[in-house]
């Protein structure tokens, strides 16, 4: 693995980050999922220009709409991206949905779905989880009856992310009641306008608005919509998961919070001198940068995997289990550094950096969640990266 950027990748990231302080306001706070309708309206018009640029697809072929970039490209494009906490990415769809298709679409779906995405008009959602099937997704319940060349899908799915702001949904259905549970399985593309679709919000602890609970009753879905073979979906959604543990998103935003973390600590007195004196938090600050570093090279590590052809598997659970948890510590790390303020919320205005590390804090339980539990990264990394046996 060669760690040095090349002089046409080191410009490109300087490209990337003029346009972003040319375009996000001075104030931006990057709420993402949990934005309003004007932030999330905002993040709409920076789509349209990413994809202007053939920066939202650098790495697809160029047959699909992409640029035929390098996957190295990609990764500081999504660094960059995370860095300055910007709006604008579909992340299922151009990350989750589009390398599936590539795999498992038929032509016709690559033509008819891929273009919308690359150009930014449209919003994709995942379903998956259900309330009684998370980390044992095979579980699930919802299911798809075929009716003459429809599908008729009946069930709820949970946590889904940017429900109320998708258009098109990827779902996991089950279509043979007698099968084993990994097989009888089917991947669907379900449009959210469809009668019968109805959403239902869900608001986390840290008093957002990104998760929602989906319910689907007698929903018409065309077979033509029906992803890979029938009743082999749980490959198909495998194969999308793949794509999701990748990571470079954990060490950018965490390398943004901690250098805010620094400039606080040397701003703020405490009994007389400055909180970047004090050894435990000189000592907690040094940490969360080893953590950070580690975190980024995880990241391209397996961008360099998917640039020699390899798809990461074991690595990118490794990714997604240390950059998750290293979240969490920064954010522990920023609450011991502020003492009490450190709990104010955003709004407060005696809340340090608007809120940031409490919101963090909050959030953070999340992402050892959602994507595969720490615990399920574990077992992946234990089975098919140490070939240990299955408990």
């Amino acid at each position: 693995m060669d760690f040095q950027f090349t002089p046409e990748e080191n410009a490109f990231r300087q490209e990337i980050a003029g346009f972003l302080k040319q375009e996000l306001p001075a104030d931006w706070d990057g709420e993402g999922e949990g934005s309003g309708d004007a932030e999330w309206a905002f993040g709409l018009q920076v789509r349209k220009k990413l994809a202007q640029r053939g920066w939202l697809t650098l790495a697809w072929p160029k047959e699909h709409g992409g640029a035929g970039a390098s996957i190295i490209t990609q990764t500081i494009f999504r660094e960059e991206m995370s860095y300055y906490r910007a709006p604008g990415i579909d992340f299922w769809g151009i990350t989750m949905l589009a390398p599936t298709l590539m795999i498992h679409g038929t032509e016709e779906q690559k033509r008819r779905f891929l273009p919308p995405v690359a150009r930014g008009e449209v919003q994709w959602c995942q379903g998956y989880s259900e309330p009684g099937s998370g980390s044992d997704l095979a579980s699930l319940q919802t299911r798809a009856d075929l009716n003459g060349d429809e599908y008729v899908v009946n069930g709820t799915k949970i946590w889904t992310s940017n429900a109320h702001r998708a258009d098109w949904i990827m779902l996991l259905a089950r279509t043979n009641q007698d099968a084993e549970k990994h097989r009888g399985i089917t991947f669907l593309l379900v449009d959210m306008k469809s009668p019968g679709v109805s959403v239902r919000p869900i608001i986390n602890m840290a008093g957002t608005h990104g998760f929602n609970q989906l319910f689907f009753d007698n929903v018409r879905v065309p077979k033509e919509n029906k992803v890979g073979e029938e009743n082999r979906g749980w490959y198909v959604g495998a194969t999308l998961l793949d794509f999701e543990r990748s990571g470079v998103q954990y060490s950018a935003g965490g390398r943004r919070l901690l250098e805010e973390l620094v400039r606080f600590a040397r701003e703020t007195s405490w009994n007389g001198g400055p909180l970047a004196k004090r050894p435990e938090v000189r000592n907690r600050l040094a940490d969360a940068a080893i953590e950070l570093e580690v975190s980024r090279m995880n990241a391209y590590y397996i961008a360099y995997m998917q640039s020699k052809g390899t798809v990461p598997n074991k690595e990118a659970s490794v990714s997604k289990l240390f950059g998750t948890e290293m979240q969490q510590r920064l954010a522990s790390a920023g609450m011991h550094i502020m003492g009490l303020y450190g709990q104010l919320a955003p709004g407060s205005k005696w809340a340090p950096l608007k809120g940031r590390i409490e919101r963090g804090f909050l959030l953070g339980h999340s992402g050892t969640i959602a994507g595969g539990t720490s615990e399920i990264q574990r077992n992946i990394i234990a089975n098919r990266g140490l070939g240990l046996p299955r408990g």
